[in-house]
Order: C-alpha cells, then sequence, then structure tokens
C-alpha cells in the first residue's frame, strides 16, 4: 500500500513544473527520509526488541561493548524503507539510473537482512556462509555495472578520469568497466560494513559521502556545468541526486536512533546496502578515484583488518594493531568511544571537502 501511495503521488505532483527542478525535488526527498524516519523509527525499534532481535557482541572486543548486547539491530531496514518510498516519490522513473541504483542498493538489503536474521534470530553465530555472502553481493553487482555498460551511450559514461587533471582519462571498454565497477560497488560495501561497528561511526560519513556525490550527480548531469568543470557529461545523472538526498536524509533520521548511546544499529542489512549505494552512484557519475578520496574512513577500516590478517598469518599469531578495524584499536588504546567517533567523522569531512575540491582544482 506504501509502495503504490508512493508511486501515485511522485507521479502526481511530477504534474506540477515547479516541482520538476532537481535541486527542489533532491532537497524534498532528504526532507521525506528524515520525516518517515522519525515517524517509524520507534515502532520499528519496538517491534525489533519485542521480536529480541539482539546485537551479540565479541568476547574479545572492548569491555565497554558488553553493555551493547541486546541493543535491537537490523534497523537497517528502516534506512531502506525511507530510502525506497522517498526515491518513488520525488525520483524520475523514467530514469534507468534510477531503478539500477535502486535496485542494486536493496539487492544488498536483501543479503544483509538473510545474513542478520540467520546470525540473530536463529542464532546461528555464521550467519550467511561467507561464500554465499560473497556470491550473491557479486551477482548483484555484476549485475548492475552490465546493466550500466550495456547500456552506455556514449564513451564518457565507460571511462576511467583521474581527478585533478584536466582531460587524462582512460577508455576501459566494457569489460573493464564492468571489472573496475564490480570492484568499486562490493569494497565500498563491505568497507562500510566493516566500519559499522561504533554508535553512529559509519552512518554520519555515509551521509557526509552522499550529499557530496549529489553535487557530483547533479553537476554530472548537466551539461553546462559538466563542460565548465572539466567533467564527463552522464546525461541523466542528475537524477541520482535526488537518490542522494533520500539516503542523506534517512542516514540523519537513522542517525538520531544511533547515536551514542544507541537504542538501535543498522546490521549488514542497512551497512551492505549503504556501501553498494555509495559506490553504483560514483560509478555512474565516474568518480570512482574521488569515492576512494572521500570514503578513505572506509578505505583505513578496511586496510586494517586485511593488514592485520596477513602480519598475523605471516608472523605465527602476532598484531599490527590491537585489534581490527581500525575504531577498535583505538578504543584499546584508552580513547573514548564517543571520542574516536566524533575524531573520524571530523577525519571525514576533511576528505568530503578534498574530494569536492576535485570539481574545480583541474
Amino acid at each position: 500500500m506504501l509502495l503504490e501511495l508512493a508511486l501515485w503521488l511522485g507521479q502526481d505532483i511530477r504534474t506540477f513544473n515547479v516541482f520538476g527542478y532537481i535541486t527542489l525535488r533532491t532537497v524534498m526527498a532528504a526532507l521525506t527520509a528524515l520525516l518517515i524516519s522519525f515517524i517509524f523509527g520507534p515502532a520499528v525499534i519496538r517491534w525489533l526488541a519485542a521480536k529480541k532481535i539482539g546485537q551479540a557482541v565479541r568476547d574479545d572486543g572492548p569491555k565497554s561493548h558488553l553493555t551493547k548486547a541486546g541493543t535491537p539491530t537490523m534497523g537497517g531496514a528502516l534506512i531502506l524503507i525511507a530510502i525506497g518510498i522517498t526515491t518513488l516519490l520525488w525520483g524520475d522513473l523514467r530514469n534507468r539510473y534510477v531503478w539500477i541504483t535502486l535496485l542494486v542498493t536493496l539487492g544488498f538489503g536483501a543479503v544483509g537482512w538473510v545474513d542478520d536474521w540467520r546470525k540473530v534470530v536463529h542464532r546461528d553465530p555464521k550467519g550467511l556462509a561467507s561464500r554465499w555472502k560473497y556470491l550473491w553481493t557479486s551477482a548483484i553487482a555484476l549485475v548492475g555495472a552490465l546493466a550500466l555498460g550495456l547500456t552506455a551511450t556514449t564513451p564518457a559514461q565507460t571511462e576511467l578520469i583521474v581527478p585533478f587533471f584536466k582531460g587524462v582519462v582512460y577508455p576501459l571498454g566494457l569489460g573493464g568497466f564492468v571489472l573496475l565497477s564490480y570492484f568499486v560497488i562490493t569494497g565500498s560495501s563491505h568497507a562500510v560494513n566493516l566500519t559499522d561497528g561504533l554508535d553512529g561511526l559509519a552512518i554520519m560519513p555515509t551521509v557526509m559521502v552522499a550529499g557530496a556525490l549529489a553535487i557530483f550527480a547533479y553537476v554530472a548531469g548537466h551539461a553546462g556545468f559538466a563542460r565548465y568543470l572539466g567533467v564527463p557529461y552522464i546525461a541523466g545523472a542528475g537524477e541520482l541526486a535526488v537518490f542522494c538526498g533520500a539516503l542523506a536524509g534517512a542516514g540523519l533520521g537513522f542517525l538520531w536512533f544511533n547515536a551514542y548511546p544507541a537504542e538501535v544499529f543498522m546490521g549488514d542489512v542497512g551497512a551492505l546496502a549503504l556501501g553498494a549505494a555509495l559506490g553504483i552512484v560514483a560509478v555512474i557519475v565516474r568518480q570512482e578515484i574521488v569515492l576512494f578520496i572521500m570514503g578513505g574512513l572506509f578505505v583505513a577500516e578496511t586496510l586494517s583488518v586485511m593488514l592485520q590478517v596477513i602480519y598475523f598469518k605471516a608472523t605465527g599469531g602476532k598484531r599490527i594493531f590491537r585489534m581490527a578495524p581500525l575504531h577498535h584499536h583505538y578504543e584499546l588504546s584508552g580513547w573514548k568511544e564517543t571520542q574516536v567517533v566524533v575524531r573520524f567523522w571530523i577525519i571525514t569531512i576533511m576528505l568530503v571537502l578534498f574530494g569536492l575540491s576535485t570539481l574545480k582544482l583541474r
């Protein structure tokens, strides 16, 4: 019923000319998603608590985390509901980029939901087997990448651009584009998932990066701005600003309940989906390298896990960090949880601003 209402209202609203402006619809999408999160957040948290869908805590982690045991998780479903309804309401449903982005996001969310459900409801600590998780997320990412590659109408849609250097582009061809897109989407998804370990740590950087990508999407979809700023013109990409607005609004609404001390956690259903959303938007607007810069926090968290595992196996049990991912290292080094979160937010703000500077510094 909510889906039908969103579709009907969305088509009706778009008959008014003033709502044709992408900038206005982006703002309205952010506010709508924020409102949905605020209204339905308490009910979702109560339902999760009633079903005893609570977070399990690692025994070898920081002792301060033991108090988090039992906190409702899988709250990322609220974010996806808000994004889905809002995008259908304010987005141009004739735009293929909107549908590809939305379906990839929800697909990753579905994989995360199965993983969370098995862990929490069925009390299976392994959840969805790793091989199946990677198989399904890889399949969804490849389908999304192929859909973009096969429907590309200009070379700019499959070229790799290098920020800061005007005119430096590398033709990838269909195969190279699909391979790069696959790694960006899956890498971004799992990086956000690894970062989601402290109250509010993953969601606020996700909101900030999504806000910046909304600007890139708007510029890429505007022929005049794209030409002036020296970025590839991607016809129709501007509509993703609305999607990014919805993501940012839903994320901020979720943060209201996820801020320390968290009333709910997003779980894999939210983290995998949001990471994939950032990845596919960056692919469409041809800003994969800029995503790597702006999402530097996610990159650092992922690298900390990879280095820890490699060094541990190579040295027979020695560690580089007190604990991986990186945020746990700083906790065990004496930082309070709120200090880690806020300081990582500040780092992300600087990285996002640096990423935005590539629009002009060429």
